[in-house]
């Protein structure tokens, strides 16, 4: 029998009868931590089914299925994608995350994957055209533009209370660095704090001023201190890159692994305008606490600060919207334009 959802109509004694829309059914590849945390956002989300989990890793599965206890548990991807899923969520090496959001695409299933979506911009738009080609939802974990502090500061420029922004200054200094080898191999990763952090501060950027076209791209790679050598088999461990826009603003970003900056990270995106300024900026060194400032020459006015659960926004989102019908959005190409600047970076 079709459930249905009745509405009375207080002018009529009739019943307007509804079809309910099934919960999508959600898989999860890749069960490590951050596979995980996006997991429990989803999952408090209310909106979906977790069918099923996978990942080569007992552990790890026992771990999800905590989250998720009637999630089916499977030990590869073709055996999570035999489960008729609407949905999967890919958290898995870098390496893999094209070549998987792919055979799920041609499969009909939606896809949210972890940053980056892919190692390069050609990889980043052959994922998005399989998406384009099968009507389907695709959601990258570009999780910083879900912070309340960048909420706060995308519509303040947008708006012009700033006036025209001219300069940009972009920073995502980690003290530590990547616990698993991968990270550190090109082939794997597709680069090394760049296309791990730097990312983000590219999209920031970029998202908050609208996409504007990127004229030129400058850059310096370092591992251990030295300039990155390009046939070395090494990833960079410190960047620093400028972007040139079409109209003349500048954006100048800086990242790295294992930097000696006295505290655990240094995170910050500061908008410069004719009329003033905005920066968000992270709190006593924390990944997660973020406050949100309105510059007027000396004086700062503070838009947003912590608390924030802002870590499963974007998962959370991508699960909504995927529960609500959604189908392909064109707004996924601008990943690929993210990707470009990355390849430029990397001179590639």
């Amino acid at each position: 029998m079709r459930a249905v959802l009745t509405i009375e109509d207080t002018a009529s004694p009739a019943a307007i009868a509804l079809p309910l829309r099934p919960r999508p059914r959600l898989g999860f590849l890749g069960t490590g931590w951050i596979g995980r945390h996006r997991m429990r956002a989803i999952a408090d989300a209310g909106c979906v089914d977790i069918a099923a989990v996978a990942d080569a890793s007992d552990d790890a599965l026992r771990d999800a299925r905590a989250i998720a206890p009637g999630a089916t548990a499977v030990a590869s991807f073709d055996a999570l994608l035999a489960e008729q899923l609407d949905g999967v969520v890919i958290a898995t090496p870098s390496a893999l995350h094209a070549e998987q959001a792919e055979a799920a695409l041609a499969r009909g299933v939606a896809v949210f994957c972890q940053k980056p979506l892919a190692r390069t911009a050609a990889e980043s738009e052959r994922v998005v055209a399989a998406a384009r080609h099968a009507d389907r939802l695709l959601g990258v974990d570009l999780s910083y533009r879900h912070t309340e502090a960048m909420r706060r500061i995308r519509p303040l420029v947008a708006s012009g209370e700033i006036g025209d922004v001219y300069a940009v200054d972009l920073t995502f200094h980690n003290a530590y660095g990547p616990d698993k080898a991968w990270f550190r191999d090109p082939r794997l990763a597709g680069g090394g704090c760049v296309i791990d952090l730097g990312i983000h501060l590219v999209d920031l950027a970029l998202w908050t001023l609208r996409f504007p076209a990127v004229a030129a791209v400058t850059s310096r790679l370092y591992v251990q201190g030295t300039p990155l050598r390009a046939a070395g088999g090494e990833v960079e461990d410190h960047a620093v890159a400028q972007l040139d826009l079409d109209g003349g603003a500048v954006v100048r970003l800086a990242c790295s692994w294992n930097l000696s900056a006295g505290r655990d990270a240094v995170i910050e995106a500061t908008f410069h305008g004719t009329r003033g300024g905005a920066s968000m900026r992270n709190v006593g060194g924390s990944f997660y606490d973020f406050v949100a400032e309105r510059h007027h020459g000396t004086r700062t006015t503070t838009l947003a600060r912590p608390p924030d659960e802002w870590g499963g926004r974007a998962a959370t989102e991508w699960a909504r919207a995927l529960a609500a019908g959604a189908r392909f959005d064109p707004a996924i190409d601008r990943v690929v334009d993210v990707a470009r600047v990355l390849d430029a970076i990397y001179g590639r």
